[in-house]
């Protein structure tokens, strides 16, 4: 049950945080929109999953708990939104990526 679930999510995790070390030099090497979208998701899950352990750690209680997590998924609804209309309306990621290093 609940022991399989977790193995899967471990499996998840370190499956985006490979993907990541494959994507950033995807970024470098051929920037564009797949890679930009595919950085957007990578991240934004990578950061939930991150933070939601710092709630399983560091929070404690039925209610707080709740609100944590709820918190959590607005954020990380937002973070990927925002990541994408950058990605649509803007330069992308790889690019200003670029941008910041070209300073």
């Amino acid at each position: 049950g609940s022991s399989k679930a977790a193995s899967l999510h471990w499996t998840g995790e370190r499956a985006v945080s490979v993907l990541l070390l494959g994507l950033l030099p995807a970024a470098y090497l051929c920037p564009g929109p797949a890679v930009d979208y595919s950085l957007a998701a990578a991240l934004t899950l990578h950061g939930h999953w991150g933070l939601g352990q710092v709630i399983t750690d560091y929070v404690h209680g039925d209610v707080p708990i709740k609100v944590a997590n709820m918190g959590l998924y607005i954020l990380s609804g937002l973070t990927f939104a925002g990541l994408c209309h950058f990605n649509y309306h803007d330069v992308g990621i790889c690019k200003a990526v670029a941008m910041l290093w070209s300073l």
